[in-house]
């Protein structure tokens, strides 16, 4: 197994200068070494051949010994110094201080075809940053993360890419619920592989210290290696720098918006500088389309993370980077100025996802009511957000519009007297404006079933799989995986995955909201 192994990161940036793995404080250093756990009997799980296609190896390569042993940790490649990240990050608004890479450990950097990946394996073992952690991560979160990673790339969703899953052998203790009940459950290993794995935690951690040096050589770093276009570093670039971080960040959470998708826990740590969708612990999916929905339970009673403020929460997010750029570019109107614009860029950008969802693809200066008029109706009942859309793409001006959207009910005997007349109210509106349209039936649900998924990993379904993979069968890890590969196409031979959330799984622990360490 070969892989053009070209370091940069820890090579490039100041090291922890103490070797030793235990629990501390890390002072002018971006990263400590360390090595991963070695594991009492790794298996090989699943391999995704696009990422192993992206890194340049082979299926071969993936069934070799060596192959098993390096991507669970077991064995450390040549030329290769294994490493974690130290960051910080505001957590749930709060300034946690130093976090870092508490159960993720960076193996390499590989370039392929000019392009560069890192190469990170998640619940490999303790790193200086672990806390009271013990750096692992069982089977039901790996398979989420393992899933999801790569079912949102085919969404078209900015994110975090996965290589492989794999069990480690050991069993982990865990307190799922946090209620005081730990059992052991099986332990395993996600790669995870990325452009880079940078987040707006490590310039934070770095600011809060007024080490400037240090962040002045991760920011021109980032630049050198991933906004090169912007030219050499200096204050106008690193200005730039920030306004570019903070389109790429609207990019992503405009797609989350548009799939549904709620990640959780979007503390600062989990901001990727590249604008990527980054840790896949409790997400969820929207069933019925509701702005208040958060699927993490440690966020059950203010819900900041809820679907309606992601993007609030985003440009939050951003300002506290700001806080850390402000010291090296010294003024703050140019930041001040990037954030207002983040807002605009949102309600423009917001605005056209939303038009193109319900098949409008010309101006007219109600459309902003139009779509604020069907969120309300959306939250009269519950209506599932996938199929609703997906199902709206078949309304032409002669559908029966109840008849149309019907599947996408949750209690289909809500759907009468008021609700129905609203419904109707809404959607007589929504056919004046289609008849300015200039597209055919045809041409404009072709267009609307291109940004409305057929497909999402809905809770329930990788709950499914990981009751499979408790039980050692696997088969529906893979299933699902290729399923989520072409979401945008209808599949009649997988309609079965087309429905709404079974009712068995509305309050199931992993199928309606997830703790933390799930």
């Amino acid at each position: 197994m070969k892989l053009n192994i070209q370091d940069t990161f820890n090579k490039e940036l100041p090291a922890d200068s103490v070797i030793d793995n235990h629990r501390r404080q890390v002072n002018s250093a971006c990263f400590s070494y360390v090595i991963p756990k070695k594991t009492a009997k790794p298996e090989i799980l699943h391999v995704s051949k696009e990422m192993l296609d992206a890194l340049g190896l082979t299926e071969k390569d993936s069934n070799s010994e060596n192959f098993k042993m390096i991507f669970t940790g077991n064995a450390v490649m040549e030329d290769s110094k294994p490493f974690a990240m130290c960051y910080g990050g505001h957590q749930f608004g709060n300034w946690a201080g130093q976090l870092g890479d508490g159960r993720a450990i960076n193996l390499f950097e590989v370039v392929h075809d000019s392009k560069r990946w890192a190469v990170q394996l998640k619940g490999a073992g303790e790193t200086p940053y672990s806390r009271s952690a013990d750096g692992l991560a069982v089977l039901r979160s790996s398979i989420r993360e393992y899933l999801c990673s790569e079912a949102m790339f085919h969404l078209g969703v900015p994110t975090t890419r996965a290589l492989s899953l794999a069990l480690s052998g050991d069993n982990v203790l865990r307190d799922m619920l946090y209620d005081g009940h730990p059992a052991y459950e099986k332990g395993a290993i996600v790669t995870r592989v990325a452009p880079s794995f940078i987040r707006f935690g490590n310039f934070e951690i770095l600011a809060s210290k007024k080490d400037v040096s240090t962040l002045k050589a991760l920011t021109d770093y980032t630049i050198k290696h991933f906004y090169s276009h912007l030219g050499t570093p200096s204050k106008d670039t690193y200005l730039k720098f920030f306004e570019e971080v903070a389109e790429r960040s609207l990019e992503m959470v405009i797609h989350w918006q548009r799939v549904g998708f709620v990640h959780g826990v979007m503390n600062t740590d989990n901001m990727s500088i590249l604008g990527l969708t980054i840790d896949y612990g409790p997400y969820g999916w929207l069933e019925g389309y509701d702005f208040g929905w958060t699927p993490n339970t440690t966020d059950r009673e203010h819900k900041r993370y809820r679907f309606g403020s992601q993007v609030d929460i985003v440009g939050w997010n951003l300002y506290q980077l700001a806080n850390a750029l402000y010291l090296l570019i010294g003024e703050a109107e140019g930041l001040e100025n990037a954030l207002a614009n983040f807002r605009t860029m949102y309600d423009t950008q917001y605005l056209d996802m939303m038009k193109s969802k319900i098949g409008l693809f010309t101006e007219d200066e109600n459309d902003k009511d139009l779509i604020v008029a069907l969120q309300k109706v959306l939250h009269v009942t519950e209506t599932d957000m996938t199929i609703f859309f997906r199902k709206l793409s078949d309304f032409t001006l002669t559908s029966d519009p109840i008849k149309c959207i019907k599947d996408a009910f949750y209690i289909i005997d809500e759907i009468e007297g008021i609700v129905t007349e609203k419904w109707l109210t809404w959607f007589n509106l929504y056919i004046v404006r289609l008849q300015k349209e200039t597209l055919s039936d045809a041409e404009r649900k072709e267009k609307m079933d291109t940004v409305n998924p057929k497909y999402v990993l809905r809770n329930y379904m990788a709950q499914l799989a990981i009751n499979a993979a408790d039980e050692g069968e696997y088969a529906l890890i893979d299933e699902l995986f290729q399923l989520l590969k072409k979401p945008y196409d209808e599949q009649p031979e997988n309609e079965k995955w087309f429905v709404k959330r079974p009712d068995w799984a509305r309050h199931k622990v992993g199928c309606s909201m997830l703790s933390c360490s799930s």
